[in-house]
C-alpha cells in the first residue's frame, strides 16, 4: 500500500541535457586503501546512482578508518598518461576531482581540463581529512584556488571554506553562508556549503551562486545530523554522487534534493558495516538491502517474519504490475485501478491503526500509530485523488481490496496487540523493500523524466516511510518479546497472511481493471 510521508516530490532529469542510463564519470582523486575515501569512495558512489565509474589517482595514501599515516605522489607525468589515456578512448560526462596533494598535480589537472573541458566537474578541495591530517601542501594552495575557476561545484566543509578564503572557520551557519556567497562570487561558479561541522542537530546543505545561474542566489536545504561515528568519505561520497546525478539532471538542485537523503541514508546505516575501530566508512549500498531494519538491530522474531516474506516478495516482483511500474510501461487503466483500490484500502487500514494505537503499552507506540493512521487520511488519500481527478476510475471496492481489509478488521477485533501488528507489519515491511527496489532500479535506468509515474517512484522510496517501516518492525519485535508462545504463532499465521494479501493486491489490477 502506499507509504504514509509528507515528503514533498521533487522532478528529476530536468534540463537541456538529455538524461544518459549510465553516465560516464572520472574521478581524478587519491587512493585509500581501507575502501572508504577517495577513488574507493567515489566508485561506489557512482555505481550507486547508476554511473559508470573511471578513476585517475593522483596519490598513494597509507590510511585507515584511524588516520593517515603516509603520502606518495607518483610522478605528475604519470597521471597526465592516465588522464590522456582515458580522454582519448571514452567521452566523459562528468568528472569530479578530489585530493592532488601538490601544485605540480594541480597544474596538470588544470592542463588537462582546459583541454577536454568536460561538460560536468565538481571538485572537492580536499585539504583536510576528517581525522585532522592535512592532505594538501601548504604551498599547494594558491595553486588550488587557480583551479576553482575551472570547477562547475565547489563543495568544500567548513575548514576548507575558511582556508580557501584565508579566513577563520565560520562559527555559525549565517557567516558559512557570507562565505560561501564570497567564494562563489570570487570564482564564478557554485559552491556547495555543508554543515556537518556545525554544532547541534540540524545539519543544512546550501548551493551558492551568485551570477543567476541557480533558481535564486541561495538554495538551502535543510538536513537533521546522524548519530555516527562512521563518516569516512562523506564528503568524497557526496561530491561524486552529484557529479553522477548532474550528468543526467543538468540542474544543482534536482541533483542535491536527491543525493542527499541518499547520503542520509549512508551514514544512518553505517554502523552495521563494523568496518574499522576508528571513523568507518558510510554504507553507499543501504538501498540494495532489504528494508527490515539496514542498520541490522531487529530482533529474532522479525528475521523469522522476514523469512515468512520473502517467497511473497519474489512473487511480487514477478508480476505484470511491478515489472510494467518499473519501465513505465504499465498501462494507465491498471495504474488507476490500483490507486483507486490504495485509496479505499487505506480508509479501512487507517481505522486498524488506530486500534493498534488503542491497544499500545506505551505513549511512544500510541502516538505512532495515531499520527500513522492521520497520514493515512491526510497525505496519501490527498495524493490519490490528485491523480484521480482527471483520469476514470471504478469506486467500488474490489474482492481483493475487501478480503484484506477484512482480514484487519478482524485481527483487530481479536484484542491482541502483538498480533494485530503482526497483521499490519507487512504493509510497511514489504511495501518499502518493494519500493526501495523500484525506486533502485529507476535511478539505475538514469531517471527518465518521461517516465509516467516518475513521482510515484520518488514516494515509494521515501526515507520518512523507512524509518516508519523500522519503527513499525522495532514494536512488532517488542511485543513478540512479551507474547506467549500460542499468541508468537498467531502472530506468523496473522503476517504470513497480509503478505499473501499484498501479493494478491499487486496482482489485481491485472484481473480486475
Amino acid at each position: 500500500m502506499a507509504s504514509s510521508s509528507n515528503s514533498a516530490v521533487y522532478p528529476v532529469g530536468i534540463g537541456a541535457v538529455p538524461a544518459r542510463p549510465h553516465p560516464r564519470v572520472l574521478s581524478i582523486a587519491g587512493s585509500d586503501p581501507s575502501g572508504g575515501a577517495g577513488i574507493q569512495a567515489d566508485l561506489k558512489s557512482i555505481a550507486a546512482h547508476g554511473g559508470y565509474g573511471m578513476a585517475a589517482i593522483t596519490a598513494l595514501t597509507a590510511q585507515n578508518t584511524l588516520g593517515v599515516s603516509a603520502v606518495h605522489v607518483p610522478p605528475v607525468e604519470f597521471l597526465r598518461q592516465q588522464l590522456d589515456a582515458i580522454s582519448s578512448d571514452i567521452d566523459i560526462d562528468a568528472v569530479k576531482i578530489g585530493m592532488l596533494g601538490d601544485a605540480a598535480v594541480i597544474d596538470e589537472v588544470r592542463s588537462w581540463l582546459e583541454e577536454v573541458r568536460p561538460a560536468v566537474v565538481v571538485l572537492d578541495p580536499v585539504m583536510v581529512a576528517t581525522s585532522g591530517d592535512r592532505l594538501l601542501h601548504e604551498t599547494a594552495e594558491a595553486s588550488l584556488r587557480s583551479l576553482l575557476p575551472l570547477a562547475d561545484l565547489i563543495t568544500p566543509n567548513l575548514p576548507e571554506l575558511a582556508m580557501l578564503l584565508g579566513e577563520p572557520e565560520a562559527p555559525d551557519w549565517a557567516t558559512a553562508l557570507d562565505q560561501g556567497k564570497r567564494l562563489a562570487a570570487e570564482c564564478g561558479t557554485t559552491v556547495l556549503l555543508k554543515g556537518g561541522h556545525l554544532a547541534g542537530n540540524d545539519c543544512p546543505d546550501a548551493l551558492v551562486n551568485t551570477s543567476g545561474l541557480l533558481r535564486q542566489d541561495v538554495i538551502e536545504v535543510p538536513g537533521t545530523r546522524v548519530d555516527t561515528r562512521n563518516s569516512h568519505g562523506t564528503g568524497c561520497s557526496l561530491s561524486s554522487a552529484l557529479a553522477t546525478v548532474q550528468a543526467r539532471t543538468d540542474d544543482w538542485e534536482a541533483s542535491l534534493r536527491e543525493v542527499k537523503p541518499w547520503l542520509l541514508q549512508a551514514l544512518a546505516t553505517a554502523d552495521g558495516l563494523k568496518v574499522g575501530k576508528g571513523s568507518g566508512p558510510v554504507h553507499h549500498f543501504h538501498h540494495l538491502e532489504p528494508a527490515l531494519n539496514p542498520a541490522g538491530k531487529s530482533g529474532d522474531f522479525a528475521a523469522r517474519l522476514w523469512a515468512e516474506a520473502v517467497p511473497e516478495l519474489e512473487a511480487i516482483y514477478g508480476l505484470a504490475f511491478i515489472q510494467g511500474l518499473q519501465s513505465g510501461r504499465l498501462p494507465e487503466p491498471q495504474f488507476n485501478y490500483y490507486l483507486a483500490q490504495d485509496a479505499i484500502y487505506l480508509n479501512g487500514y487507517s481505522r486498524v491503526l488506530a486500534r493498534a494505537g488503542a491497544l499500545a503499552p506505551t505513549e511512544e507506540e500510541q502516538l505512532f500509530w495515531a499520527k500513522s493512521s492521520q497520514l493515512c487520511l491526510e497525505v496519501e488519500s490527498e495524493l490519490h485523488r490528485d491523480w484521480l481527478s482527471t483520469r476514470p476510475a471504478s469506486t467500488e471496492t474490489g474482492p481483493m481490496t475487501r478480503s484484506y481489509v477484512d482480514h484487519l478488521l478482524a485481527t483487530s477485533a481479536s484484542g491482541s496487540y502483538a498480533v494485530l501488528l503482526a497483521a499490519i507489519l507487512p504493509c510497511y515491511w514489504l511495501y518499502a523493500e518493494v519500493g526501495q527496489q523500484l525506486h533502485a532500479a529507476y535511478v539505475q535506468a538514469g531517471a527518465p523524466s518521461d517516465h509516467p509515474y516518475a513521482a510515484w517512484l520518488k514516494t515509494y522510496a521515501d526515507e520518512e516511510f523507512a524509518a516508519a517501516t523500522r519503527k513499525a518492525i522495532d514494536f512488532t519485535d517488542a511485543a513478540a518479546a512479551g507474547a506467549s508462545a500460542q499468541e508468537r504463532k498467531a502472530m506468523v499465521e496473522a503476517f504470513a497472511q497480509s503478505c499473501r494479501y499484498e501479493t494478491a493486491f499487486f496482482d489485481a489490477p491485472r484481473l480486475f481493471a
